[in-house]
C-alpha cells in the first residue's frame, strides 16, 4: 500500500477508479466526495460499468462505446496502469477488475482492503475534485470469458459451475433480491464469505486453490462462476485468478438473468440437485 503512495506522489502516477457502491443505501459517490485517494475518478458501477437492468440481469455488460466514454474521462489511457478499489469487501473493485479486463485493458490491479485500509493506514485522502486528462483507451469486448445461460448451464453439467450466492439462497429457502429462489442445477455452492474476508482480502493462494478443489475445480476442468447479478462472482474469478485459473469464466447476468425465462429450471436444497420448475 506504501508502494501505491509512492506511485501516487510520482510524475507519472497510475490511474485510480473508486467503485465504493452498495446493493442497498447511499450511494457510493457521497462517500467519494466526503473523501478519496488522491486523484481517483468516482465511477458508478450500476450506470457506468453496467447496462441497464432489465431482461440481461441487475448489472448486465455495459455498451462498449458507453464504457468507452466512461473510461477516457476518467483518464484511462491504453497500455497505462490502473487500480481500483472500493468500500472495503472489494466486490465492486473486483468487478471493474474483470469489466476492464473484459474491456480489453490488462494492467489494472485491485487495491487490497479498499478505501477502508487506505485511511486506516494514515495515507493521503483529499476531497479535492480530480482533473483526470482525457485517456485514449479503446474498448475491445472479449479480454475475458464470459457466459451466457446456456453456456452456464453448459458447465454446469460437464465442469465446476460456482455459484457463490449465501447457501441460503442457494438452497432456495430464501431470496432476499431476485423472484425466484433457487440455484442453477448441477451448479456447486462455494459461499463468498468462505473464500475472501469481510475486509475484501483473499487468503494465501495454496488457501484459494484448496477451497475450490473441494468444488471440484482442478486443471483442465471448465470453470464458471455466478450470483445474484455477477458482481460478488467477479471477485469469485479474482480469486480463481489467484489461485491459478485464468480461464475461469463469469456469467455476468447470473440468477437475476436466469430467472427471466420461466423455462429455465430451477434446483433447490444443498446439493446440485435435480431441476425442479421454474418458480416453484
Amino acid at each position: 500500500m506504501t508502494g501505491l503512495a509512492a506511485e501516487l506522489a510520482s510524475a507519472e502516477p497510475p490511474v485510480v477508479l473508486d467503485l465504493r457502491w452498495r446493493l442497498v443505501g447511499p450511494p457510493g459517490r457521497t462517500d467519494y466526495l466526503a473523501g478519496h485517494l488522491p486523484g481517483a475518478v468516482f465511477v458508478d458501477l450500476d450506470s457506468e460499468l453496467s447496462g441497464a437492468p432489465g431482461d440481461g440481469g441487475r448489472h448486465p455488460l455495459p455498451d462498449p462505446a458507453a464504457l468507452q466514454r466512461v473510461l477516457r474521462a476518467a483518464g484511462v489511457r491504453a497500455g497505462w496502469p490502473v487500480v481500483v478499489y472500493d468500500g472495503g469487501d472489494g466486490m465492486a473493485a473486483a468487478r471493474a477488475w474483470w469489466t476492464l479486463r473484459w474491456a480489453g485493458h490488462a494492467e489494472v490491479r485491485v487495491l487490497d482492503g479498499g478505501f477502508p485500509a487506505w485511511a486506516g493506514a494514515g495515507l493521503p485522502v483529499t476531497a479535492e475534485p480530480p482533473s483526470p486528462t482525457p485517456g485514449d483507451v479503446t474498448v475491445r469486448p472479449g479480454g475475458m470469458p464470459v457466459l451466457d445461460a446456456g453456456s452456464a448451464a453448459g458447465v454446469a453439467a460437464d465442469g465446476v459451475l460456482v455459484d457463490v450466492r449465501a447457501a441460503a439462497r442457494y438452497r432456495g429457502e430464501t431470496e432476499p433480491v431476485d423472484p425466484v429462489a433457487g440455484h442453477i442445477p448441477g451448479a456447486v455452492n462455494v459461499p463468498a464469505t468462505e473464500y475472501v474476508g469481510v475486509d475484501g482480502r483473499f487468503p494465501a493462494a495454496e488457501a484459494l486453490r484448496a477451497r475450490f478443489a473441494e468444488a471440484g475445480v482442478r486443471p483442465g476442468v471448465r470453470i464458471g462462476a455466478y450470483c445474484g447479478s455477477g458482481v460478488t462472482a467477479a471477485q469469485a474469478v479474482l480469486a480463481l485468478h489467484r489461485a491459478g485459473y485464468p480461464e475461469a469464466a463469469l456469467y455476468v447476468g447470473s440468477w437475476s438473468h436466469w430467472i427471466t425465462e420461466p423455462v429455465r429450471p430451477v434446483a433447490l436444497g444443498p446439493d446440485p440437485g435435480d431441476p425442479a420448475p421454474s418458480g416453484s
